[in-house]
């Protein structure tokens, strides 16, 4: 890790761990005893295994637990249960390489996400009592993942084959973003923009499909806290040098008569500072505060995700929210590096859900976008005379918004070699650097923003996989999830300036292109762009997009659009039993067993 990051859990409550639970046959004589060492054993080299693997999204190492004994039979499987209470398991795994007695052996928690690994053995039928327990999970409306080796094992083989491990990392890090959302809020600064959706803030969604809060402050909170100095004095000036000397001001388009002189500039970068830590200070709360005489605002409000609402009734007089939400979105500011925050821009709540699946997922930032246009290769050729070629000869969209979007998007980070975005640890100050180099900060268009500000500017390098997806609200049926897994792509400079400019040049920008199948939404490039749900969506770094398709199972939420490898899905075996059309037993599986936590 690297040494001058800052990292930790910043909100309440302990991080949740992985739970390990070792279940054996309870017939003593001779048959359990003979089994006693194997399951113990299968359970440590499992755990040693998530915790050498697995990251909290804050850097910190997966803990995990595992049962005092084996579980043979219920009174075992009750002392399991009192110490993942204790210990704070969010996720459970049970594993075992042989038969045991199903029902009184299973993970009856009713909102714990939980899975089963059953040896692939001869000797012993692991994957007897696999297939028997998952079938009292069906029974019981307790759905379960189910892991089992392609391949045969000899019994005390404590080998993890490599499907089993990507299965078991899969559910964990699914499992552990669906216990770290519990009990946390969403924070929504201000209300409605602009008429959109999905700033209408739908705590039902929030409360029974995420197990989170619903928080709201009227945006005058901010301004409050600015006219009022609440806020650390001795940050804010450590803030504001660290933005003079690594935030480059852009090209002011405004017309000549409309620009601000430096004067006003000047307070505009003030205020917009100001509002940063006011943001952060309003998710997270700041001990300084109390220091200062502000106790009640120094609690905050135990946020992992929020909005700011801006548009319009704030930024028709006062600087928008874009540096404010793009620092905070990225993963460094004036303190270094560190976790990025999740912060939507217009106070789109289903875009801020979407921006912290994919963070909780690859614990890298987020970028929230507009979807804003489709190029046909016949229309870029019409106004710029280039034909599309390569990854770009089917058309691209246009990913572009007011500014928000995290630093870490324009691709200045590299794995080998290659452009990427990388959890805020493994990011080295020279890239960092190269982040901040790479963008600048035109002042606002004053035609959007009356009130000033910047937004941050900066194109995205291509050739980056990454996964776009969107969360959406249907009446009659809850929410949906839409994912779109492409690459970015790079366009001949005066071609990228030209496009670029036809919209507003003040923001920042990604040309994207969707992996096609030929097919439905994914037919072709204008497909995905004709049947995205929102104006918005969210994305980062690599191919997760079945990483978020397991996440929504345990969250009961269905996915109606996706371009994942049907090979890659994994959802619970109860899925498997309502269809055979996979995307429509999803369906029906999420509204037969309901939100994970609205039936509780």
């Amino acid at each position: 890790m690297n040494n001058n990051t800052i990292h930790g859990n910043r909100l309440h409550g302990a991080l949740p761990k992985v739970g390990i639970r070792p279940t054996i046959d309870g017939r003593l004589g001779g048959v359990r005893e003979s089994l006693e060492t194997i399951t113990m054993d299968m359970a440590k080299n499992v755990a040693e295994m998530i915790s050498s693997t697995l990251r909290h999204p804050d850097g910190s190492k997966v803990e995990c637990v595992i049962a005092d004994t084996t579980i043979g039979r219920v009174a075992e499987s009750a002392m399991c249960e009192e110490k993942f209470e204790r210990e704070g398991v969010g996720v459970s795994l049970t594993v075992t390489p042989c038969w045991c007695y199903g029902s009184e052996t299973m993970d009856t928690n009713l909102t714990r996400p939980k899975a089963i690994w059953g040896f692939n053995g001869t000797e012993r039928p692991g994957a007897v009592y696999l297939a028997a327990t998952l079938a009292g999970h069906n029974q019981k409306g307790l759905p379960a993942f189910s892991i089992y080796g392609r391949d045969v094992q000899d019994v005390g083989d404590q080998t993890i084959p490599d499907d089993v491990k990507g299965k078991i990392l899969k559910f964990a890090k699914a499992g552990l973003a669906v216990a770290t959302m519990k009990n946390k809020s969403y924070l929504s600064i201000g209300s409605v923009s602009m008429g959109i959706a999905g700033s209408i803030v739908n705590a039902d969604f929030f409360e029974d499909y995420l197990g989170m809060r619903c928080e709201n402050v009227d945006m005058s909170e901010v301004s409050r806290r600015v006219e009022k100095g609440i806020f650390d004095p001795e940050e804010f000036k450590k803030a504001l040098a660290w933005v003079k000397q690594n935030c480059k001001i852009g090209k002011d388009y405004n017309p000549e008569g409309d620009q601000h002189n430096e004067e006003t500039l000047n307070k505009e970068w003030e205020y917009v500072v100001k509002m940063t830590l006011i943001i952060r200070d309003l998710m997270i709360g700041n001990p300084k505060l109390k220091e200062l005489g502000f106790g009640e605002e120094s609690l905050g409000h135990n946020a992992i995700a929020s909005g700011f609402q801006g548009q319009r009734q704030w930024t028709d007089y006062l600087p928008n929210g874009d540096f404010s939400e793009a620092i905070l979105n990225s993963s460094f500011d004036w303190n270094g590096l560190r976790q990025a925050f999740m912060v939507a821009t217009e106070n789109d709540s289903l875009n801020g859900a979407s921006m912290l699946f994919g963070h909780l997922l690859n614990d890298c930032a987020q970028v929230f976008s507009d979807v804003r246009t489709f190029w046909s290769p016949d229309a870029v050729e019409r106004v710029t005379g280039w034909k599309p070629s390569d990854m770009a000869k089917d058309g691209f969209i246009h990913l572009i918004n007011s500014g928000s979007s995290a630093l870490d998007g324009n691709g200045e980070q590299s794995i080998d070699g290659k452009p990427a975005m990388k959890p805020y640890w493994e990011i080295s100050e020279e890239e960092k650097n190269k982040c901040l180099a790479e963008t600048q900060w035109p002042p606002a268009s004053y035609e959007y923003f009356r009130g000033g500000g910047f937004s941050s500017l900066f194109k995205t390098k291509g050739g980056m996989p990454v996964t776009m997806c969107r969360i959406n609200l249907i009446k009659g049926v809850g929410p949906v999830m839409q994912i779109a897994e492409g690459w970015s792509v790079e366009l001949p400079e005066e071609v990228h300036k030209t496009l670029d400019e036809r919209t507003n040049p003040t923001w920042p920008t990604t040309w994207f292109v969707p992996r096609t199948t030929g097919k439905g939404p994914f037919k072709d490039v204008y497909s995905v762009m004709a049947n995205w749900g929102a104006n918005h969506g969210a994305f980062s770094y690599g191919h997760y997009g079945a990483d978020l398709i397991t996440l929504c199972s345990m969250l009961r939420i269905p996915v109606n659009m996706h371009n994942v490898d049907e090979d890659q899905i994994f959802r619970p075996s109860a899925w498997n039993m309502l269809g055979m059309d996979t995307e429509g037993s999803d369906f029906r599986a999420c509204q037969n067993f309901g939100p994970i936590y609205g039936k509780n």
